[in-house]
């Protein structure tokens, strides 16, 4: 009987362990990964030999491993319901929460940072900006630059007052380009005294003989019917007024006492209540007498929307630089990019720099004698100014001649099949002046070589519309580049910026370069390649932040331009 009932019970033993479950419960185990398997044959966890040292069960490649207890739990390879599990269970939630509450934290910093527009920030007189992955080009700036920022000088917050508090007439003095500004800044001081303005006049300038007026170059009627809602603007003088002769001759109808860059305030306290009493006041002079900083916001927006948008030129001469700059694009039969270069040494402007230039004996003693003639105050005996003309050179504060800018472009890598469009005057020293850049860039154009005779003909009657037309073919151009300050550059590269075009280059030469080039001869090419890159990597019109007493010409940034 007991034999029997030992029978059954091994019977028994050999079907459970035979049955389904244990089956698929055994086979899940030794086919995981996670779990460890045990080689000794006492089921012990040790699987220690004779000697007490452990057993090397199977191959390193065999060997199987233990999952952390917090991912076993959550992976169901071990009961949720034990207190280790638990606890493991409880830190990994405790790291998850952590770690997404830094997530949230740190996501409005991260994505300011992801979407922070292009800008590049001084220090001292370093500019610094920021890095992209573009490839660099000859032609474009990244396109971050562009992309970031767009036009809105538009915005109107100003609503003219219903009564006005007088009238202020203003001559516009000097080349077409200061005429401009003076036309902006007159719109600006009529907004801040609630005043009229009576459309200014463009007066005769000494060096361009030129006697333009308003309408001869503007559009007259777009002027005044797009800054209706800003200011009030009429053509001429009030017929109620009989003493006309008086205005910049007479004391008692001329402000002659406002100091340059001056601030709205002293236009208010000083200006403004002559006009009340004698109703039409003159200005003069009026060359630079508004500041930028020192003005509301409204006030410099509005000199934006003056000079991008209400100052048009007349239909001829936009229509004419627009065929001067498709032709500039077809010269070689395929479409191409063309540089604009606005070459600065005409002989006026080098007699005023008063800065040394390369010449021979006669050409220095016959521009003494113009100096001495036009400044007679500033040249004195003329002993004085060799060592300034070094210190002027050296800090880069001379125009470059032809020859320099020439070098200067084919360091930066440009190639003599460039096209190149000329605005300039009439270079001081002629042809021979310009050899040296014409060998290096053979594709030298002016608007007479790509006009015809009676094309350029209709505009020869006032200088200003050929000034015009070189501005406006410079503006379109793929690369802008100048050679000195001044008005006319500035205005180009504050155009390009605003109009979004800052993506085309926008170059400005450091022209203190070129004093260390040439003053040291053993210096090799390659160095100086080097320095010029390096140099001009951020010379290229790149959207900049403004800083204290900026110029509101070339940067309009912060006043008149907005996040994308």
């Amino acid at each position: 009987m007991a034999e029997l009932r030992h029978a059954t019970a091994a019977a028994a033993a050999t079907r459970a362990s035979s049955s389904p479950a244990k089956r698929d419960a055994e086979s899940s185990a030794s086919s995981s990964p996670f779990v460890a398997s045990s080689s000794s044959p006492r089921g012990g966890g040790g699987g220690d030999g004779k000697d007490g040292a452990p057993r090397s069960s199977a191959p390193l490649h065999h060997q199987k491993y233990h999952l952390p207890s917090p991912l076993r739990s959550l992976l169901a390879l071990e009961d949720p319901r034990s207190p280790t599990a638990s606890a493991s269970y409880r830190i990994l939630v405790a790291v998850v929460a952590c770690l997404f509450a830094a997530a949230l934290v740190s996501a409005p910093s991260v994505w300011s940072r992801i979407n922070a527009p292009y800008l590049c920030r001084k220090d001292g007189i370093r500019l610094h900006c920021p890095r992209v992955n573009e490839r660099e080009s000859l032609w474009e700036n990244p396109h971050a630059a562009a992309a970031s920022w767009k036009p809105c000088a538009e915005r109107r917050n100003l609503v003219p007052e219903n009564e006005t508090s007088g009238y202020i007439f203003i001559h516009a003095e000097g080349g077409l380009n200061q005429q401009r500004i003076a036309i902006c800044n007159a719109v600006a001081i009529a907004k801040i005294m609630n005043a009229t303005l009576i459309l200014p006049v463009l007066k005769q300038d000494q060096i361009w003989k030129d006697q333009t007026k308003f309408e001869d170059i503007f559009d007259v009627d777009y002027f005044i019917n797009y800054l209706k809602d800003d200011v009030r603007i009429v053509r001429d003088i009030p017929e109620w007024f009989t003493e006309k002769d008086e205005l910049f001759t007479s004391i008692k109808r001329t402000v002659k006492n406002i100091p340059k860059y001056a601030s709205a305030q002293f236009y208010i306290d000083n200006v403004l209540p002559r006009i009340k009493d004698k109703k039409i006041m003159s200005i003069k002079p009026f060359v630079d007498r508004l500041g930028y900083d020192n003005v509301p916001m409204e006030i410099n927006r509005l000199r934006c929307r003056v000079n991008y948008h209400a100052l048009k030129f007349l239909p001829e001469i936009e229509e004419m630089a627009e065929k001067l700059a498709t032709r500039m694009r077809n010269r070689t039969g395929n479409v191409n990019p063309y540089m604009a270069l606005h070459l600065r040494f005409e002989k006026g402007m080098v007699g005023l720099s008063f800065c040394d230039f390369a010449g021979t004996r006669e050409e220095k003693a016959m521009m003494a004698d113009y100096r001495q003639k036009q400044w007679p105050r500033r040249f004195k005996n003329g002993s004085h100014l060799w060592s300034l003309a070094l210190e002027k050179r050296k800090e880069g504060r001379c125009p470059l001649e032809p020859g320099e800018i020439g070098i200067i472009l084919r360091a930066m890598g440009y190639t003599k099949e460039t096209q190149i469009y000329v605005a300039s005057g009439q270079v001081y020293g002629g042809s021979n002046r310009m050899a040296p850049l014409r060998n290096m860039f053979p594709n030298l154009v002016t608007k007479e070589d790509l006009a015809s005779k009676e094309e350029i003909e209709h505009f020869k009657k006032h200088v200003t519309s050929l000034a015009a037309l070189d501005f406006l073919v410079c503006l379109k151009s793929d690369v802008f580049v100048m050679t000195h300050g001044g008005n006319f550059a500035k205005l180009i590269i504050g155009f390009r910026r605003y109009m979004g075009r800052h993506r085309l280059k926008s170059i400005k030469p450091d022209k203190g370069l070129m004093s260390k080039f040439f003053g040291d001869p053993y210096m090799p090419w390659a160095t100086f390649v080097e320095d010029v890159m390096i140099t001009h990597q951020t010379r290229t019109g790149l959207p900049e932040s403004t800083f204290p007493h900026y110029d509101l010409w070339e940067n309009p940034l912060t006043p008149c331009m907005c996040r994308a």
